[in-house]
């Protein structure tokens, strides 16, 4: 009686973990998962994996509410949060064929300014990235775009 008791148990264990796992769905973690933010570093680190490796998941929790990006050129455009996040989210697994560097211009507790060079083969773009702490987390607030 007690071997038939553990049987069942073992049974419904794995009937409700197979339908844990299926209601999640394939590869829904990645795009709800949580991102170490905590610091300014690991939020530019991020921010540049999603601008230029494709990475997707996390882009919501990596802008700010009030994010926007410029982008200069002789026709100037300004782009909302909600556009870029959906944009970047397009570009999910493409690889950027660029060299990237970055430099911190300035830092304190609560904000960096980082600039963000990516070199292509015809041509070079440099992205000021602004960002803030909010709370126990850093978020990219501003991005300003040029081209060279």
């Amino acid at each position: 009686m007690n071997s038939l008791v553990k049987t069942f148990a073992a049974a419904a264990l794995i009937a409700v973990s197979t339908f844990a796992m299926a209601t999640e769905g394939p590869g829904s973690k990645s795009s709800e998962a949580n991102f170490n933010l905590s610091t300014a570093d690991l939020a530019l680190e991020h921010y540049v994996a999603v601008t230029t490796e494709g990475e997707s998941a996390g882009v919501e929790q990596l802008f700010a509410e009030d994010f926007n990006q410029k982008i200069q050129s002789s026709n100037a455009h300004s782009y909302s949060r909600e556009a870029v996040v959906k944009s970047l989210k397009k570009q999910k697994g493409e690889k950027l064929n660029c060299e990237v560097s970055t430099d911190i211009i300035e830092e304190s507790a609560d904000y960096m300014v980082a600039k963000v060079t990516m070199k292509f083969e015809n041509f070079r773009k440099t992205d000021l990235v602004t960002l803030e702490r909010e709370g126990n987390n850093w978020k990219v607030s501003k991005s300003i775009n040029s081209y060279k």
